[in-house]
């Protein structure tokens, strides 16, 4: 096996790797959120004041989201939803940071927007690896 297909092969274990961990993230959160789970309307509502008809849109587009990046194909509907899900993750980090949640409550949301930005690249990696 040449070097190049190695790196290939690794490139693409590792966007797989990630992008599962991301994508299963975004859809796993996205259901308490389509099926109106009462805590997870009174984060969205009550704790960073968005209105209570956001909570399912909110859980749909992540929920589209997720499921665009982690079917193969469509690269211009992968880059609108790594766009939306990153938004999304950004917009809950900024609203708890800016209503004073204390930093042990948000922070663990750079890990999934670290997620997110990992699957991004090695998306990009894959791509140019496949084209060349």
């Amino acid at each position: 096996m040449t070097n190049e297909n190695t790196n290939s092969k690794r490139t693409s274990i590792i966007y797989w790797i990630l992008t599962i961990l991301f994508g299963g993230f975004m859809l796993f959160s996205s259901i308490p959120d389509i099926i109106q789970v009462p805590s997870a309307v009174d984060l969205i509502s009550t704790q960073l004041h968005y209105p209570t008809y956001f909570v399912m849109f909110l859980g749909i587009a992540k929920l589209l989201g997720s499921i665009a990046i982690l079917i193969p194909g469509f690269p211009r509907i992968k880059e609108w939803a790594y766009a939306g899900l990153s938004y999304d993750l950004i917009a809950a980090t900024y609203s708890q940071i800016a209503l004073g949640v204390p930093a042990n409550k948000w922070c663990f949301m750079l890990i999934f927007l670290a997620l997110a930005a990992g699957s991004y690249i090695y998306y990009h990696k894959r791509l140019k690896a496949t084209t060349v």
